[in-house]
């Protein structure tokens, strides 16, 4: 082959090899970078996020071990607004032992939000329950105060002895709560029904196990959502995000044993939380840590 005939063959790939890797730093890498940061000292441990579903542009994280009975409202862009204090039955020194996850959906009333705050926190697999509290969402959320809320709590146990879960999901179109368990080959997946007795004792329904490829404690399940039109489940590990589509008149539990789509991520500190936007289009994630970045993700 004569050398002009090499750089017209060559020429045209290197353009394109050039070409490939620029649309992936517009397009790939870029949305990878930090959307912003947690933006005060308090919000050290992060490891929940939902979005408000009555207060435009807020979202509602939290702490976990080692922090008081608490959840905070925040913007996309980390700017802290309310601090949201109730009254823990988990007992001194903190009224909670250990809130993984929060989540936002319906409840007793049919006009109203609430916010759902999992205290399933259980490295030792050794409670006797756990615990969620509810508390109704409020358009004062969105100022810069200290809020006193009420709430109401029901105890939950494993049909089949304690586990350590970190994933708190609520499923509007059937009414149930959801938890993931987080460690072992497989997690669990169980239900119970959203609406529970104040103060009362349920033993939750085993659905499904799952299994996730990778190494531990790398493929352990450390945050989920579910879209506010029900439609859309998001599961994260430490490394990877979980993506699927729900059809109609199909349980959650169900959709989750197909194989997922993986959704970009970028590996955080330790990655604990993950929530839908509030029209679905999107997701945000943050970690545990002083000034933790929030990512911000397009559903391809």
């Amino acid at each position: 082959m004569s050398r002009r005939k090499k750089l017209n063959i060559l020429i045209p790939v290197v353009f394109l090899l050039f070409a490939g890797a620029f649309a992936k730093h517009k397009l790939i890498d870029k949305k990878l970078q930090p959307e912003s940061r947690l933006q005060n000292k308090e919000l050290d441990e992060t490891s929940g996020i939902a979005a408000s579903g009555i207060n435009p542009d807020i979202y509602y994280v939290h702490n976990d071990s080692g922090d008081t009975s608490r959840f905070f409202s925040i913007t996309p862009d980390g700017v802290l607004h309310s601090t949201i204090y109730f009254k823990g039955t988990g007992g001194p020194p903190y009224g909670v032992k250990d809130c993984e996850d929060i989540a936002v959906g319906p409840g007793p009333l049919k006009s109203k939000s609430y916010v759902y705050i999992g205290d399933i926190g259980d490295n030792g697999s050794d409670r006797n329950f756990i615990t969620i509290y509810r508390s109704e969402e409020h358009k004062a959320w969105t100022k810069d105060s200290i809020i006193h809320a009420a709430v109401t709590s029901v105890n939950l146990k494993y049909p089949d002895g304690p586990k350590d879960a970190e994933t708190l999901m609520i499923d509007p179109i059937e009414n149930l709560l959801y938890i993931v368990s987080k460690r072992h080959d497989t997690v669990g997946v169980y239900t119970t029904p959203l609406n529970f007795k104040a103060n009362s004792t349920l033993t939750l329904t085993f659905r499904c196990k799952l299994f996730f490829s990778g190494l531990k404690p790398f493929k352990w399940i450390t945050a989920g959502d579910i879209s506010k039109d029900g439609k859309q489940i998001l599961l994260k590990s430490y490394e990877k995000v979980y993506y699927w589509q729900r059809k109609p008149n199909e349980p959650i539990w169900a959709v989750m044993q197909k194989t997922p789509r993986e959704l970009p991520y970028k590996q955080e500190r330790q990655g604990e939380a993950i929530g839908f936007s509030p029209d679905g289009k999107s997701y945000y994630t943050t970690s545990e840590g002083v000034f933790a970045p929030i990512y911000h993700y397009e559903i391809p």
